[in-house]
């Protein structure tokens, strides 16, 4: 059997994003599906012993992911399976291998509910930034670009929605716990400390 070309898909899905996203995203960008999500989805899948035609759909999921962005902001999800549909066929990939891209894309969407090892792959790698060392860079990101999608909260509030968010999320696989786990933890006590900071200014 003929695998995919995986290569002209990953390039068509760049162009778009590079080409068809709104300059004000500034989290959920191209640098977050190229130099962030895919690079995170090899990473752990390489871990857990996931190789051949699963590496190559899942890394393709990670490659359309976030595609749906390029139409609207909320629910993207939706439209990055129907994009997945519409586009991966002239790459060679079967109806029953878009099925599981569709699933994979489906498990990034909060809260997360991935069903199996390679939707537990993708949806820790949407969120690696939670143990990386410039989370609170890529944070700051987040909070510009829903200030101008949703709308701008104080720091309190914000840092209070940030760590009850890293509090209360589990990586769902051994590889990414391993990775990514001692500086989760390290971000959780910055989030904490922001949030003092943040309530003795109020008062």
């Amino acid at each position: 059997m003929n695998l995919p070309d995986f290569e002209r898909a990953r390039r068509h899905a760049f162009e778009r994003l590079e080409r068809e996203l709104a300059h004000d995203l500034v989290y959920h960008s191209l640098r977050h599906t190229r130099d962030d999500v895919l690079p995170a989805v090899r990473h752990f899948a390489a871990m857990e012993g996931v190789d051949g035609e699963e590496m190559l759909l899942l890394s393709t999921a990670a490659v359309y992911h976030d595609i749906g962005f390029i139409e609207q902001y909320f629910n993207h999800e939706s439209v990055g399976v129907r994009i997945a549909e519409e586009t991966l066929p002239q790459f060679g990939f079967s109806r029953a291998q878009i099925q599981v891209i569709q699933n994979i894309i489906w498990a990034t969407k909060l809260p997360q509910t991935p069903r199996n090892l390679l939707e537990q792959i993708m949806a820790d790698a949407d969120l690696d930034v939670l143990g990386r060392d410039d989370f609170l860079e890529r944070n700051q990101d987040l909070r510009a670009e829903l200030a101008l999608y949703d709308k701008p909260v104080s720091d309190y509030e914000w840092y209070s929605r940030q760590l009850q968010f890293l509090t209360s999320h589990q990586y769902f696989t051994a590889a990414a716990r391993a990775s990514r786990g001692i500086t989760k933890q390290r971000n959780i006590d910055m989030l904490a400390a922001c949030q003092r900071t943040s309530l003795a200014e109020q008062h």
